[in-house]
């Protein structure tokens, strides 16, 4: 029995341990292929939160792949143990794939990385196998900089969001008693 508790407690401290361990990947075209857009920018603004919806504002300096306007938001779950430690200022070179038009979700995965002063300090070095200015040139060079969109002053904010409950409830009453009204009307003319 106590050969079996050992075991288990070496099991879970090795589970735990490898929690936040992401495959080793190398920078070429198939990479980059798996993301809707590569960008680097600096982190503008944070909206941390206990749930999945945390936002980090991007000011994109330059756009390597996909469509984006100047700033870009990124969605991320600030309570996950392994995610990326943003903070207002720092840039990035992002690797996402869009959740919607103006966002996307940061995935701990992903070839994301933060740029270092000291290169000594660079960990993502270690993962990627490249430093941050190699991976730059790389982009560059394989990809090109694109153009940012336009801002376009009457953009349509949350066209994608779900009505709230109250707002599910009203429409789905309304649209009952539209359906009973029209039956009603037609069984009368239909006499």
């Amino acid at each position: 029995m106590q050969k079996l508790k050992y075991i288990f407690l070496f099991l879970l401290i090795t589970k735990l341990s490898l929690a936040c361990q992401c495959p080793l990947t190398t920078l070429n075209e198939a990479e980059l292929g798996k993301y809707d857009l590569i960008f680097k920018g600096k982190i503008i603004s944070l909206n941390l939160k206990e749930s999945a919806n945390s936002e980090a504002v991007i000011e994109i300096e330059e756009l390597y792949k996909g469509n984006s306007y100047k700033t870009f938001k990124l969605l991320f779950n600030e309570a996950d143990p392994c995610n990326l430690e943003l903070r207002v200022g720092d840039e990035w070179i992002i690797y996402t794939n869009y959740k919607q038009m103006d966002n996307g979700q940061l995935d701990f995965c992903s070839r994301s990385r933060k740029f270092f002063k000291n290169i000594k300090e660079d960990f993502f070095m270690v993962t990627t196998g490249v430093s941050y200015d190699e991976e730059l040139k790389y982009l560059q060079t394989k990809l090109g900089l694109h153009k940012l969109l336009k801002e376009n002053p009457n953009k349509v904010e949350n066209r994608n969001q779900l009505p709230s409950k109250n707002q599910f409830i009203i429409t789905l009453i309304c649209s009952l008693v539209g359906v009973i009204l029209f039956y009603w009307v037609i069984k009368k003319i239909l006499k």
